[in-house]
């Protein structure tokens, strides 16, 4: 379509401001963004929606722009909602680059303007999919008459039929269409949000054609330009939090029309993906309040305010004021691939240094702020699929500050017992079903750690539960492994601060009491280091030791005699005990 035909459309608002004698110029997409440069998101012939967030002063429209025109976007069309009407800077920039220019009123939303081009754009390269698309504009509505991303893949399935499902990072099923209801088990939506995430970090161009099975699935990236920092775009930066569309085909067999029909498919899902961004907005605003209370040493009474302000939001209809579950994640990136200044790591997941406040050493020069994809991760696997409501994940209210997320999960209920036992969210499980994804996502380069409290009934607990969880995750960073969580009920052994003892501290502590029993096995093979094993794990009991290693009792004597003469130590005595299983425990 013309420009010139968006601006007789008076339903869109649009207001020229510079570029009359540019008005023939085709439209080939449309895409909404406030990045500073959102250049790896355009291919050309885009109209460019902006709500000018990125604008800080007059000397940043002039990049803007050149940016814009290099990459051979169609037109910017500028909202007046931000700033209540466009700045002169803007006007001139895009003069001088020979862009066009609209004002796009505040009544307007940017989403009726993207679902015009689409239905335009698509009606002029094929009669099928547009056809579809201009028979339910519902679909970009909210609430039970619009039915969101469903409605687009039942469409898929009725008029195309293709079987299609909107997925999360983790794999999640977002939506899938009435023809897709048979379902995608669970290990198959893993395994295609891992090829996803694997495909995206490896720089490859989308649609990713990916075989599960019997089954060959392309993989259609939703990606939202409104998302992100401002600056130089990095992939890490959205990798995490982005949605993907899969459908149930070979798309390297299909015409370049049915291609970018479906890549306007996912710029009406991708509308759909940051109005549910929006919507979370409060409950992102209630845990920031929340937390910032807690980190502050406010008191409990102010504390309790903010819950009971909370409660109905994450639980509407609930009665009794909830219990409460913290959890934190962090995610962070080595420097080696993330420039310098950051955080490094062995490959595979080895042991990280923090700053003094728990933050990677070094800063942020490493890589990307984790805490806004943390932040989306928590907000995907903390998704209760039973929950009532509109959407499950209403419940979740994630706040991020730096590298770390910090969620507070309600319970309606809550049982502990003495044996151990608790309802409520347990850190293996949370990450059972979502590691394998992940891991891809994070490559070879990143780290996701977890770590998750006791539930607590009161804002004096809050306080205990946030510390709780931060210990909990460092516990869970100091394990190998890219995606690693733990929970509170591992907090309750003297094993969980071995991890933090200093390496060099640890090889002179176990150097000193066993490398004299190491040295006289491998002369002698003499076994000291499995009897003392053995002998510690059986408690000291001789006779118990003796049967586990087939030996007489007068033998283990010898042996255990031997150990003791060997490193001056006596194995009647708790405290040399417990120094020989220290040091077992960190060999």
């Amino acid at each position: 379509m013309r420009l010139r035909a968006l601006l007789d459309t008076d339903a869109l608002g649009l207001r020229l401001l510079g570029g009359q004698g540019e008005l023939d110029r085709t439209v080939r997409g449309v895409m909404t963004t406030d990045l500073r440069d959102p250049s790896r998101y355009l291919s050309g012939g885009e109209l460019v929606l902006t709500g000018l967030a990125w604008r800080r002063g007059a000397a940043d429209s002039e990049p803007f722009v050149r940016i814009l025109a290099g990459a051979g976007v169609t037109a910017l069309a500028a909202g007046e909602a931000e700033l209540g009407a466009i700045p002169d800077d803007l006007v001139t920039a895009c003069a001088k680059h020979r862009l066009p220019l609209f004002a796009v009123v505040e009544s307007v939303a940017f989403a009726t303007i993207t679902e015009h081009v689409v239905r335009q754009v698509s009606g002029e390269r094929a009669g099928d999919l547009a056809a579809v698309v201009d028979r339910h504009r519902r679909m970009m509505t909210s609430g039970p008459a619009g039915g969101g991303p469903d409605v687009v893949l039942d469409l898929l399935g009725s008029d195309l039929d293709l079987r299609a499902w909107v997925l999360s990072p983790a794999g999640r099923l977002i939506a899938g269409s009435h023809l897709a209801e048979t379902g995608l088990p669970a290990g198959v939506r893993a395994a295609l949000a891992g090829e996803h995430l694997a495909a995206v970090r490896a720089g490859r161009r989308g649609p990713y054609r990916v075989a599960v099975g019997p089954a060959t699935y392309s993989l259609f990236p939703v990606r939202s330009g409104g998302r992100g920092t401002a600056g130089a775009p990095d992939v890490r930066e959205t990798v995490l939090s982005e949605w993907l569309l899969a459908v149930e085909a070979d798309a390297g067999d299909w015409p370049a029309e049915r291609l970018e029909l479906l890549e306007g498919v996912t710029q009406l899902i991708a509308v759909e993906r940051d109005r549910r961004d929006a919507a979370r907005t409060v409950r992102r605003r209630l845990a920031q309040e929340v937390l910032e209370l807690v980190q502050t040493g406010a008191a409990p009474a102010e504390i309790a305010a903010r819950l009971r302000v909370a409660a109905p939001v994450l639980l509407p209809g609930l009665g009794a004021a909830p219990h409460w579950q913290v959890v934190v994640a962090r995610v962070e990136w080595d420097e080696a691939r993330g420039g310098p200044g950051g955080t490094s790591a062995e490959a595979g997941g080895g042991r990280r240094t923090e700053g003094p406040a728990g933050g990677p050493a070094g800063g942020p020069a490493g890589g990307p702020a984790g805490g806004p994809a943390a932040q989306a991760l928590l907000e995907e696997i903390l998704v209760d699929p039973l929950s009532p409501g509109s959407e499950p994940s209403d419940r979740i209210a994630v706040a991020h500050t730096g590298d770390e997320a910090v969620a507070l999960v309600p319970l309606p209920a809550v049982s502990s017992e003495h044996d151990g036992s608790e309802t409520g969210l347990l850190a293996d499980a949370i990450l059972e079903a979502v590691r394998d994804p992940l891991s891809a996502g994070l490559d070879s380069d990143g780290r996701l750690t977890l770590g998750v409290s006791a539930a607590v009934h009161s804002a004096e607990g809050l306080r205990g539960a946030l510390e709780e969880a931060r210990h909990a995750r460092r516990v869970a960073a100091a394990r190998p492994g890219r995606v690693c969580a733990a929970g509170h009920q591992e907090l309750a052994s003297h094993v969980l601060l071995l991890p933090f003892v200093p390496d060099d501290v640890r090889r002179a502590f176990t150097a000193r009491l066993l490398d004299p029993l190491r040295d006289y096995d491998r002369r002698h093979r003499a076994e000291l280091v499995p009897t003392l094993e053995a002998f510690l794990d059986c408690d000291g009991s001789w006779t118990r030791c003796a049967a586990r290693l087939h030996l007489h009792v007068n033998t283990l004597r010898y042996r255990v005699g031997r150990i003791e003469q060997l490193t001056g130590r006596d194995l009647s005595r708790l405290e040399d005990k417990l120094d020989f299983f220290l040091a077992l425990r960190m060999s």
